[in-house]
């Protein structure tokens, strides 16, 4: 395949950049792709390898009908995504959710990026701003952007680079932990198109078990921050596990620690509080501590997460971690189409723009990539309407959102324009997600790239 089109260069080898990168292709638009891994390494990145995924092995809910990240796949599936092509092709035991084998997930991303004659992969760091030769680029260099190019888009904006904390969660060998006290079950056993309602092990606490382990987790010592990270806040939707616990007693056990809709075989009672642990990859060796990301010493998420009933044994393949993440102020530094407003021929895409999740990041590089296609083909670049999952993520980074209190986001209902009448409930989300498919479809066609 050949293209007369002029090259689109895109900086970042993450989800966000390798589905834009995917999405120009398609379009018959030549793409340079850069990653610096494994030549520069991140403080959170464990491989070289393209869409690595770096914290949960979830996409979270796939209900379309019901959830707004569930719609997002679904609207991303018909645009053609190469990383819902990937997911669903890896996908694993998680209920209602998308949980996929990471490594399988990561490398179906990158063979098909490879393979593709009008995506060349470069494996270089760009420090600093790109060169004006340059006249078209995506940056999609994720949260953990080399310090380089952040210091060189700051100096640019005239703008602090606003961050927050992404932390990571533990993953435990199968084979350490113990199934006389662990059972599998969904919640209300729930399956999904992966799955058979039995998705997690659930490891139960009765009510003093649970109040010791509370303490442990406070009492636990934690990495102290560096200097940089001091004023840096979290995001709600990745809090640390002993974060969560300092703020009440019952506070893991109305958030990620549970039961509701579980039952302990070996009782025939709900317990007082459980922790899940979700499979992490497609041989099922592994799995990950569902909300239990953290930033506890290793020493002591090793001794402290033993006290889990059924991980007395646990050996762990990865602990948990935690990064600072940064993102611009999108609202104010961002047009409609995710150019920088100081130089144009800048684009963003992925969690660099304040949105916050995997999903959310590749939909926003599918559309920096749709974007950047319209414009090199001669068309103009057409967003989503706001009444779709995308058009609703996009105009809250570039417009929605207030520019003095911007924090990242997940997509969610909330940020959709209202149905006219009272519809409450699920009947509201239903009825949300039929609009927004329609819109979607209305959008997608007949022209894809919305010729003038």
């Amino acid at each position: 395949m050949t293209s007369s089109a002029k090259k689109v260069h895109i900086v970042g080898g993450g989800l966000a950049g390798s589905e834009a990168a995917w999405q120009l292709a398609s379009a018959g638009v030549p793409v340079v792709l850069h990653e610096m891994r494994p030549q520069r390494g991140t403080e959170a990145h464990q491989t070289g390898a393209l869409a690595e995924l770096v914290c949960s092995n979830s996409f979270r809910s796939d209900d379309a009908a019901n959830n707004a990240v569930g719609l997002l796949h679904e609207e991303m599936r018909r645009a053609g995504s190469l990383i819902m092509r990937a997911a669903d092709a890896h996908r694993l035991p998680a209920g209602g959710a998308l949980a996929v084998d990471r490594h399988g997930f990561s490398a179906a991303v990158q063979q098909a990026l490879v393979d593709h004659p009008l995506v060349e992969l470069v494996r270089e760091e760009v420090a600093g701003l790109p060169p004006d030769s340059w006249d078209s680029v995506i940056v999609a260099t994720g949260p953990l952007t080399s310090p380089s190019l952040a210091d060189a888009i700051r100096r640019l904006t005239g703008e602090e680079s606003l961050a927050f904390f992404d932390a990571i969660a533990p993953i435990v060998h199968h084979d350490s932990i113990d199934l006389s006290v662990a059972w599998k079950q969904s919640r209300y056993d729930k399956g999904g198109p992966a799955g058979d309602g039995a998705d997690y092990l659930n490891c139960p606490f009765d009510k003093p078990g649970y109040e010791a382990f509370v303490a442990a987790l406070l009492a636990a010592d934690k990495t102290e921050f560096k200097e940089w990270e001091t004023n840096t806040p979290y995001f709600d939707g990745c809090l640390p596990i002993e974060v969560m616990a300092a703020r009440g007693l019952d506070t893991l056990r109305f958030g990620p620690m549970k039961p509701v809709g579980l039952r302990d075989p070996r009782t025939g009672r709900r317990p007082w509080a459980v922790v899940q642990l979700r499979q992490d990859n497609a041989l099922g060796t592994l799995w990950n501590i569902v909300g239990f990301q953290t930033k506890l010493k290793h020493g002591e998420q090793t001794r402290v997460f033993r006290t889990i009933p059924g991980l007395q044994n646990a050996e762990f393949a990865r602990l948990g971690g935690l990064h600072r993440n940064t993102f611009l102020n999108s609202p104010r530094l961002l047009d409609a189409t995710l150019r920088l407003r100081a130089m144009p021929r800048l684009r963003f895409a992925g969690q660099i723009t304040g949105c916050e999740g995997y999903v959310e990041s590749a939909a926003i590089g599918l559309l920096t990539g749709r974007f950047a296609a319209a414009e090199r083909l001669g068309r103009t670049p057409s967003a989503p309407p706001a009444t779709t999952a995308m058009g609703a993520l996009l105009g809250h980074i570039t417009g929605g959102a207030d520019a003095t209190t911007f924090q990242p986001m997940n997509v969610n209902f909330g940020l959709f324009p209202p149905l006219p009448g009272t519809l409450r409930g699920k009947e509201r989300k239903q009825a949300l997600s039929a609009r927004a498919l329609r819109d979607f479809d209305d959008w997608l066609s007949p022209a894809p790239l919305a010729a003038d």
